[in-house]
């Protein structure tokens, strides 16, 4: 996410940088970039005017020109008010005093409502709560059904009503009421969509909402469509009043326009981010992570959080010794990549990454999530044996691999290579200097992905 408008940013600050002292004019040459790199981002043009404004009035000061190193002033400002745009601090969900807390989902037909209410709901799950999931969607074909598959394949608790009941209301009715008396904490309330905002669809919202008392109405919308979505999210706020956004997709929307646009024109926080079609690629928005990652300062908080949430942390100790030893085979490999995939699309861990330094090239990788399935299908084709002596595997067992795991012997022998290769450095550290020091250190729980600094 942000790509585009990252690299445009970063290449006016190396500009910047260029300059042996910062004017009045090349800030103004500077200013004229940065707006057409938010204008070219899809970034709302009041928006857009709002920011300029913000950042020429602190960049063209005095104290920001005169001194030791203006640039990084400069990027520093521009940091404060992408972050003031966005919305200074993550807004959290609100609960009710008296549980069941409904929230209301809602948007326009496509935006993605129904899987961000079965992503709410793992959220919510995997975040101590007891959610309920209800369609109220009696239009659409199947849509009920769709909820049903979704919290069925989370295991997560649906209210699905009488038989025949066509009624909107009367199954949010039920599904309060069962909520309630079931000890679910959290209601999500899927709504009917349309193709476009029309009196009956808001008239229908209205009611449910003086019906339910959210105290959650949240407005999914598509991060892909740019500014129809900032324009639905508006509408939906003057005739609803929405108290938050969930934007789907936002790992496939390179430019952000979406993100940055939205919270100033609805005055509403942006509350979630879908980065993938998992159930578990939902990610809580946080304004000062988000600006980071669009001036390539990355976002290692998330990356520790995903990690401290998917690493088994014994398991990781546990591989920590066999790293120092030595004693690394095919299935403690396999095991590794399995840990790694649960982490989420290898892309996305990468836009987690600062661009600068030695990662600055890392939005050049072309990155393929199959590479690491192939890997633990050529694996999982090895006897317990093979994988525990590589050394073992000759040509016809090589070919019986290949086949095994549909994959080629050429393939096979790549991973044996790399294995191999990997094995004599560890070796090379395990018995030296290194090898030595490490045994004696005491490493953190979760290596290696233990506790970072400034975590």
């Amino acid at each position: 996410m942000f790509d585009n408008l990252s690299e445009k940013l970063q290449r006016v600050f190396k500009n910047l940088r260029g300059e042996g002292k910062l004017s009045a004019e090349n800030m103004e040459g500077a200013l004229r970039e940065i707006r057409m790199a938010l204008l070219e981002a899809d970034v709302n043009f009041r928006v857009v005017k709002q920011l300029i404004e913000n950042i020429k009035l602190k960049a063209m000061g005095e104290e920001v020109l005169t001194a030791l190193s203006p640039s990084q002033q400069v990027i520093k400002i521009v940091h404060e008010e992408l972050v003031k745009i966005l919305g200074s601090h993550e807004s959290k969900l609100r609960f009710a005093n008296e549980p069941p807390s409904v929230f209301l989902i809602v948007g326009l037909q496509g935006s993605g409502k129904t899987t961000s209410t079965g992503k709410l709901a793992r959220w919510l799950g995997k975040n101590g709560h007891r959610p309920m999931m209800v369609s109220v969607d009696v239009y659409r074909p199947a849509a009920r059904e769709q909820l049903r598959v979704i919290a069925a394949e989370l295991k997560e608790a649906i209210y699905e009503g009488a038989g025949g009941e066509k009624d909107p209301l009367e199954l949010a009715k039920g599904a309060r009421r069962e909520s309630a008396n079931s000890g679910r904490d959290v209601l999500l309330v899927d709504t009917a969509g349309r193709l476009h905002i029309d009196d009956e669809l808001m008239s229908e919202l209205q009611q449910l909402k003086e019906q339910l008392k959210p105290v959650e109405i949240l407005f999914v919308a598509d991060a892909m469509t740019g500014q129809d979505a900032v324009k639905s999210a508006d509408e939906f706020h003057k005739r609803l009043g929405i108290t938050g956004v969930i934007l789907t997709k936002m790992d496939g929307d390179a430019r952000g326009g979406a993100a940055l646009s939205i919270r100033h024109v609805t005055g509403q926080p942006l509350k979630f981010v879908g980065i993938g079609e998992k159930f578990d690629a939902l990610e809580a928005f946080h304004p000062d992570r988000a600006a980071n990652r669009i001036l390539g300062m990355g976002d290692i908080l998330s990356f520790i959080e995903k990690a401290e949430q998917a690493i088994d942390k014994k398991q990781a100790v546990e591989m920590q010794r066999k790293l120092i030893t030595n004693d690394f085979t095919l299935e403690d490999f396999r095991d590794q990549l399995r840990q790694i995939r649960k982490l989420g699309p290898l892309g996305s861990l990468l836009d987690m990454m600062p661009k600068v330094g030695i990662l600055k090239d890392l939005k050049d990788v072309k990155v393929d999530d199959g590479e690491i399935n192939r890997v633990v299908a050529i694996i999982d084709s090895m006897t317990p044996h093979e994988r525990d002596n590589h050394m073992i595997i000759n040509g016809s067992r090589r070919r019986r691999i290949a086949k095994g795991s549909g994959t080629s012997v050429q393939e096979v022998n790549q991973l044996l290579k790399q294995y191999a290769q990997a094995r004599k450095v560890m070796k090379s550290f395990s018995g030296g200097f290194l090898g030595k020091k490490f045994g004696k250190m005491k490493m953190p729980p979760g290596f290696p992905f233990g506790d970072m600094p400034g975590r």
